[in-house]
C-alpha cells in the first residue's frame, strides 16, 4: 500500500530524531574519549616531571604553581617550547608576552627577535630587555 504524504513526513521526522539521538551519543562518546586522553597525558607528563625533579612530590599546589610561573612560564620557556614544536612565528611571541604579563613574572631571558636578523639589538633604557632598531 502506498503511504500518504502525512505518513511519509512522520517517517522522515522519526528518522531525523533517530539520527539526532545517534549524533548526541557520538558526541558524548568523543567527549569522554577526549577526557580520558587528557587525563592520561596529564598523568604521564607530571610523572615525567617528578622523575626529573623528585622534590616536586612534596610541594603544595601553591608552591607548584609558583614553580611553573617562575621557572617554566617565562619568555625563555615559551621560546624553547616554540622551537620544539617548530612554531617560532610572531603570534607565538605575542602570546608569550601576554602569558608572562598575566602570570606577573619577569622573563629570565630576552624576548625572541621578531625583526630580521640583520638588525642589531640595543639595550632598552627602561631595563625591560632589548629593543630592535632598524
Amino acid at each position: 500500500m502506498p503511504k500518504t504524504t502525512a505518513e511519509k513526513i512522520a517517517s522522515k521526522r522519526e528518522q531525523i530524531q533517530q539520527l539526532q539521538n545517534e549524533e548526541k551519543q557520538l558526541i558524548q562518546k568523543q567527549k569522554e574519549q577526549d577526557r580520558k586522553d587528557r587525563t592520561k597525558r596529564l598523568c604521564q607528563r607530571h610523572g615525567l616531571l617528578e622523575k626529573f625533579m623528585p622534590d616536586l612530590a612534596t610541594v603544595t599546589d601553591e608552591q607548584f604553581e609558583t614553580f611553573i610561573r617562575k621557572g617554566i612560564n617565562t619568555t625563555y620557556g615559551q621560546k624553547i617550547l616554540a622551537e620544539i614544536v617548530g612554531d617560532t612565528g610572531a603570534s607565538t611571541t605575542q602570546h608569550t608576552a601576554k602569558t608572562v604579563a598575566q602570570a606577573g613574572t619577569t622573563p629570565t631571558a630576552d624576548k625572541p627577535k621578531t625583526a630580521p636578523q640583520t638588525q642589531a639589538a640595543k639595550p632598552d633604557k627602561s631595563g625591560g630587555g632589548a629593543t630592535v632598531e632598524g
